[in-house]
């Protein structure tokens, strides 16, 4: 559910894998170079081959008597054709800015004297007003987020942008606490996105079973998705919404272990592992296997493959007759 910022001329040079930097600096051999040039007047273009930075920022321009050799554009120039760009961009926004608040500006008077707006609840919908939501809210954290992160294999980008996220955070004093279903344990970028956070800031834990994500900042917003394309979502600001939502939070981080402390599918003396048994109680419960595997975090073979193993140390011959079984065999009276 969030998003990292950044993009436009920020990237790194895609012309040369051997030349690599972002456009914002000139490596040492591109400032050696360049300043050797605006001493003596002049490069040689055999040179140049060595900082291709140079022709991309445009510091260099072909010699009109020679062309074995380049001139050096002067350093006001350069520096020119760089800003001339980002400060219309900023005059752009400046004037947005001021257009947006001459929109608002005759609505502020007609709020009710004396009455602060709540806003308790704002349905926010698609990606864009979702994102642009948490940012402000992380922005404006100042103690702790709280986390509920169902376990699923997310794109590189997305590990990604979760990185840059919490260590933004960390690097603020914030606090984090992220609550994964047991599978998170058995997947890899996972496990290397935890690794980078070990000083105690960010914590990591496990428990059979997650319903869906929440997000917490600060005892005074929270997040929730709304529909299962998580295309909307609930902010919360009223304090007893967010109140309860930080005691399930609680109930729930009190009955998980850390993400590295060992296997929690250990199997019990009657041959039936600790997911087994939470898979056992759903289907008690009646639900369905795509509905099981998506609470367990897991995928529906998966999924299956346990109910097999549950089946055949009960010695189901069925899956009506393994729900008998189940309830007959006291499995779900032992403590999980």
């Amino acid at each position: 559910m969030f998003r990292t910022l950044g993009g436009g001329d920020l990237t790194t040079n895609p012309t040369d894998a051997t030349h690599p930097h972002t456009l914002t600096e000139l490596c040492e051999e591109g400032r050696r170079l360049y300043a050797n040039a605006l001493r003596t007047g002049r490069l040689a273009r055999a040179d140049a081959e060595a900082a291709p930075c140079l022709m991309e920022f445009a510091l260099l321009h072909a010699d009109p008597d020679d062309a074995d050799w380049l001139r050096p554009v002067p350093p006001t120039v350069a520096m020119a054709q760089r800003l001339n760009p980002l400060e219309r961009e900023i005059s752009e926004r400046r004037r947005t800015s001021m257009e947006i608040a001459d929109i608002f500006e005759p609505f502020l008077s007609l709020t009710a004297q004396g009455a602060a707006p709540t806003h308790s609840i704002t349905v926010l919908e698609g990606l864009d007003r979702i994102n642009g939501a948490l940012d402000l809210a992380t922005d404006q954290c100042r103690n702790e987020v709280l986390t509920v992160q169902p376990s699923v294999r997310h794109p590189q980008r997305r590990v990604i942008e979760g990185l840059e996220r919490d260590r933004t955070l960390i690097e603020r004093g914030i606090r984090i606490r992220t609550l994964y279903q047991h599978t998170a344990r058995y997947i890899p970028e996972r496990l290397a996105y935890v690794d980078q956070f070990s000083n105690g800031k960010a914590e990591y834990r496990t428990i059979d079973e997650l319903v869906e994500r929440l997000i917490i900042c600060d005892e005074t917003v929270a997040f929730i998705p709304i529909r299962d394309d998580r295309q909307v979502a609930l902010e919360l600001r009223h304090p007893g919404l967010v109140s309860y939502l930080i005691k399930v939070f609680e109930f729930m981080w009190s009955r998980a272990v850390p993400l590295r402390a060992g296997s929690p599918y250990e199997t019990a003396p009657d041959g039936i592992t600790d997911i087994q048994h939470s898979i056992a109680k759903l289907l008690v419960e009646g639900h369905v296997d795509e509905a099981i595997a998506r609470r367990l975090g897991m995928n529906v073979r998966t999924c299956r493959a346990h109910i097999a193993r549950l089946a055949q140390a009960l010695g189901s011959g069925s899956r009506a007759q393994l729900g008998y079984l189940i309830a007959q065999s006291g499995i779900l009276d032992r403590e999980h």
